[in-house]
């Protein structure tokens, strides 16, 4: 298991169009993918699980990656919230 925290830099945090990117890109991997914020636990392959997290700009939050391809998927999606997830 991997975790790391990262702050959401795009404007309008985790609304519909940077959680699909954000979902797309975690299904890529066969890792069990989760964010925590909050009091809560969001799965990052599910856009309806992401949208229910409310997680906007400037917010943190920690992507835990558990799985053969844990590192790699951390990397990836750590690096897509960085490059604001397409916005």
């Amino acid at each position: 298991m991997v975790s790391q925290k990262v702050v959401i830099k795009n404007p309008t945090g985790l609304h519909l169009r940077p959680a699909g990117i954000l979902c797309k890109e975690a299904m890529q991997f066969k890792s069990l993918i989760t964010f925590q914020f909050r009091d809560g636990t969001a799965n990052a392959k599910s856009v309806l699980s992401v949208l229910g997290a409310c997680v906007k700009s400037g917010d943190e939050i920690e992507f835990i990656c558990e799985g053969e391809d844990e590192q790699e998927a951390l990397n990836a999606l750590v690096r897509a919230v960085e490059n604001g997830l397409g916005e």
